[in-house]
């Protein structure tokens, strides 16, 4: 057939789809940036977010053998509920023996006592004896030995007096310093055994009966049920964000299922300035990078029959407009 006299009516089929197919897929990708760009408009999503939640670390304050273990690995407890027990006879023997110095201190102290009170009574009996010859002495009425006896009577009782007060000090700061001794030696006591101060699962389990445990070694962990997302935003894309704005929280462990959450909070710092060590951007060449803003999203539905724990990767996507 010659070329000239193709037409559109008898134009091979190929020539048709060569046509069609470039102008349908500049179609589609025109249509599919469109739809890009204002879903972007409305609607901001990271893949740098993390599922977050409290990790409450157990440690001892009293070290010991551990005589009862009541908890095992991802075992469900109650706020109030005894986890672990520690050996007390050392600290009970400690605690007795504190108490029977402490009531020695308290009959020193109520014997200092007394006998201070004699002295000031004798105190008070010599400056009154002393102030009446001073007087009689003036006049002529009494002699110079009896008013020479009553001075020495008075000086004599008031360094009495006054060592007698010291020595009541002495005991009473004694008594006070044991005191504090026995409420240490009951505190460590009640150290000895542990309670769980929220609800929660056991996580990383360390210990074992009659395992000899250290001060502040951790023991093992419990974590709450609350959870919630740290989402590290870029800073280009939180600048319509606010509290209490809609977010779709995608999980990787559940993909078919988007949870409801909700803006709590935006940490007003980046997270390379909050970090321990930020960079010092003033020193050498300067390569700007874009910063991530941490935000904090709540869920806002019953998330405790999924097995959601922290650090699981997730996508949230927050409805800006």
């Amino acid at each position: 057939m010659d070329e000239n006299n193709i037409t559109e009516d008898n134009r091979p089929e190929y020539a048709k789809k060569r046509v069609f197919i470039p102008i349908i897929t500049t179609v589609v990708f025109v249509v599919c940036l469109i739809f890009y760009s204002i879903h972007n408009c409305f609607y901001k999503s990271t893949d740098d977010a993390f599922v977050e939640g409290h990790i409450i670390t157990v440690s001892p304050r009293i070290q010991g053998q551990v005589i009862s273990l009541k908890i095992d690995d991802n075992m469900e407890v109650k706020k109030g509920d005894l986890l672990l027990e520690i050996d007390p006879n050392d600290y009970k023997a400690r605690l007795n023996q504190s108490k029977s110095k402490l009531d020695e201190a308290k009959a020193s102290f109520q014997f200092a006592k007394n006998e201070t009170e004699k002295s000031n009574v004798e105190f008070n009996f010599a400056k009154d004896d002393y102030t009446r010859y001073s007087k009689m002495f003036e006049k002529g009425i009494a002699s110079k030995q009896e008013y020479d006896l009553s001075k020495t009577k008075y000086e004599t009782s008031k360094l009495n007096l006054e060592s007698k007060k010291k020595r009541l000090d002495e005991t009473e700061s004694f008594v006070k310093r044991l005191e504090a001794e026995v409420e240490e030696n009951n505190l460590n006591l009640s150290y000895t055994k542990i309670y769980a101060l929220q609800d929660g699962l056991i996580t990383n389990k360390s210990v074992e009966e009659g395992n000899f445990v250290q001060v502040g070694a951790p023991l093992f962990s419990i974590v709450p049920k609350q959870m919630w997302v740290v989402a590290n935003y870029k800073e280009t894309q939180i600048a319509n964000m606010k509290k209490g704005q809609k977010v779709k929280i995608k999980i990787d462990a559940y993909p078919s299922k988007k949870f409801e959450g909700e803006i709590e909070s935006i940490q007003m710092a980046t997270g390379a300035k909050a970090s321990l060590f930020p960079p010092e951007n003033a020193v050498g060449s300067y390569v700007k990078i874009v910063q991530r803003v941490p935000v904090k999203i709540i869920f806002k539905e019953d998330i405790s029959k999924y097995n959601i724990v922290p650090g699981m990767s997730c996508v949230p996507e927050v409805k800006i407009k």
